[in-house]
């Protein structure tokens, strides 16, 4: 069940801290609507590390998908265009 707190809760800072755990986030509010969400630093690094994996396969596969549409070039044309 989600943890969720009035930002006022804030007031009492080290007690709001003490709840968050890995995979036990402390979601606050403003006004009845999601402002702010307090999670465990090393959830936080995970999630970061997974996104930049994801972000990697989507660019490897956009690269597979140019080569398979457009081909590629020989090393030769490669040197041309680079001015080696």
């Amino acid at each position: 069940m989600p943890n969720i707190k009035p930002i006022s809760e804030l007031r009492n800072y080290t007690s709001v801290v003490n709840e968050v755990k890995y995979g036990s986030r402390v979601y606050l509010t403003k006004n009845g609507h999601g402002q702010i969400v307090m999670i465990n630093m090393k959830e936080f690094d995970e999630m970061e590390k997974q996104l930049a994996l994801y972000k990697f396969k989507l660019e490897m596969e956009k690269g597979e998908r140019s080569i398979l549409e457009e081909g590629t070039i020989s090393s030769e044309d490669l040197k041309k265009e680079l001015g080696i």
